[in-house]
């Protein structure tokens, strides 16, 4: 999944189109006291500053806007999400990478974490000899799936996206280094603020 960062894992795997609006003052009616528009562009102003800050790396998080559907329906096109810069990396976190190749950033599930031998088998991800269970993948568009196994190296991880049929991932672009993750995917900002779903069943 690309994304386009901005300058702003069980979860702990750039706002682009979206330029600020100089804020107005707005006169109250009879009290004579005005009060700054809430609203920049259709989002909350807490977002905005968050925006702000992230881009001037004041904190240590960034805002990302998520530019393809490869991990619906976990994230969908468009999804405004919170990466944390810190921490490492747990199987099943959902982690913004840059892509080995190319240094695009990507939004994926690292299944795998070094020393992991994955697989999929029949649709079903295998992690060291044993089936996981995922909620959010469509185990119909993924019948007859089979890929692996392969060892995840020290200090990698393998990553795959949630629209397993169509994500363009490890299974071929290989594993990523530990060290090319910009951040774990923390929450959902907008359209519906709040955690992800579940990653377990």
């Amino acid at each position: 999944m690309n994304v386009r960062p901005s300058a702003v894992g069980t979860h702990r795997a750039g706002l682009s189109g979206a330029a600020a609006v100089p804020a107005r003052r707005v006169a109250s009616g009879t009290t004579g006291r005005t009060w700054l528009r809430r609203s920049v562009t259709g989002l909350p102003i807490a977002v905005v500053v968050l925006l702000a800050s992230s881009m001037t790396g004041l904190l240590p998080v960034q805002v990302m806007r998520v530019g393809s559907d490869s991990m619906s329906p976990t994230i969908a096109t468009g999804d405004l999400v919170l990466l944390d810069r810190g921490g490492g990396v747990e199987r099943m976190d959902i982690v913004a990478v840059e892509h080995p190749d190319t240094g695009v950033l990507l939004v994926k599930r690292a299944v795998g974490v070094g020393g992991d031998r994955v697989s999929i088998e029949d649709g079903v991800l295998v992690v060291n000899g044993a089936g996981v269970c995922e909620p959010a993948i469509d185990p119909v568009r993924l019948d007859g799936v089979w890929f692996g196994p392969v060892t995840v190296p020290s200090g990698a991880i393998f990553v795959l996206g949630d629209d397993r049929a169509s994500s363009i991932d490890s299974r071929a672009f290989g594993t990523v280094s530990a060290g090319a993750v910009r951040g774990l995917v923390e929450g959902r900002l907008w359209p519906a603020p709040g955690a992800l779903p579940e990653d377990r069943c």
